[in-house]
């Protein structure tokens, strides 16, 4: 009885949709349409840093694989579990937490959806606790930092001359979104590479508490320009593009951070320290369509990678001393053959502000 009704159910299939389907197990069938998909923080999309990153990863994969892509805004932290389930639910075979802040929304997530993949960018997890379908995907930020602490400390220190916009004064600055790991390696590896060439330098740094107010980073550039700072390093997200402009508004310069910001003031952000958001997105995106993706671990993209560094100097470059340039080029040398060990806290770089 039992073999005649497979039968007779395999002959219906045949009569209704002419094909004869061998079916596979759960988890083994092909996808010939893949969506991958990104929650934001609350930073949101137009942040024009790790936010647009991680998107413009998603529309390479687009592009280049196939792949459908969707994403989802978070207008405050109590959107981050939703959202990220919400994409699971919908259908998404990858889903992209951006940002420290969402990391237990991911873990919680991730429990509830074990059919889909969840990676998470500056996020670390734990591989002995965290689920199987989740990976960390974290960046060497103090190396980054490190470079464009060189160029503003012998900039602001030995060619104040090049541009009116640099002082006598030695002064730098920092302005920082919330005080969390990935903006703490960041503000250790600038603080240090000042101090690699100019140890005199008073090197200030606030903390605005916020990654998306613009009105709040204008107005801590106020302050450090006051203080008497020309150039102002920014690791606060979308409150980073308020001091971008005001750096412009204040006639000092600026480093954006992430992504390459010349584009959004190109007279007064003379570099950015970058990570590598787009291109290790992509990475991930592909292990997935390859079916290489393997969760319970962290990725951690640094100069050995080539995913961290400095950007081009833009129409800057014919303005930056080529000293400048050789002992940023030499530092990148010696990082990647381990000659110098760039701190990544406060506490390893001696930076007690």
């Amino acid at each position: 009885m039992k073999k005649y009704l497979t039968w007779s159910l395999i002959f219906c299939f045949i009569l209704f949709t002419g094909t004869l389907v061998i079916a596979m197990p759960q988890g083994e069938k092909k996808q010939d349409n893949i969506m991958v998909s990104i929650a934001t923080d609350i930073g949101g999309l137009g942040d024009k840093s790790f936010n647009d990153g991680c998107y413009a990863g998603l529309e390479k994969a687009k592009d280049e694989l196939g792949m459908e892509i969707k994403v989802v805004e978070s207008k405050q932290m109590t959107d981050y579990v939703p959202n990220l389930s919400g994409l699971a639910e919908d259908g998404s075979k990858l889903v992209f937490a951006v940002g420290f802040l969402m990391a237990d929304a991911i873990l919680e997530s991730a429990q509830h959806y074990p059919e889909s993949y969840f990676a998470g960018i500056d996020i670390w997890i734990d591989p002995a606790s965290a689920p199987k379908n989740v990976l960390g995907i974290n960046y060497k930020e103090h190396e980054s930092g490190y470079l464009a602490g060189i160029v503003a400390g012998l900039l602001t220190k030995e060619y104040v001359t090049i541009s009116p916009k640099l002082n006598n004064n030695n002064v730098l600055g920092m302005v920082l979104g919330m005080d969390i790991p990935p903006v703490e390696r960041y503000q250790a590896g600038f603080y240090a590479g000042v101090m690699s060439v100019n140890p005199d330098c008073t090197v200030i740094s606030i903390v605005t508490g916020v990654f998306d107010d613009q009105a709040k980073g204008k107005e801590a550039t106020f302050v450090l320009a006051e203080q008497g700072a020309d150039i102002v390093f920014q690791i606060a997200g979308l409150t980073g593009l308020g001091v971008i402009n005001g750096a412009k508004e204040k006639g000092i310069f600026a480093i954006g951070v992430d992504v390459d910001q010349n584009y959004i003031a190109p007279e007064t952000v003379i570099t950015s320290a970058e990570k590598g958001v787009t291109e290790s997105t992509f990475l991930v995106i592909k292990s997935v369509k390859e079916g290489s993706f393997k969760g319970g671990q962290n990725l951690v993209f640094g100069l050995n990678e080539d995913s961290t560094g400095i950007s081009p100097y833009h129409g800057f470059d014919s303005v930056i001393p080529q000293k400048v340039k050789d002992k940023v080029n030499q530092a990148i040398s010696d990082i990647k053959s381990g000659k110098i060990v760039v701190p990544s806290t406060r506490v390893e770089a001696g930076y007690n502000q």
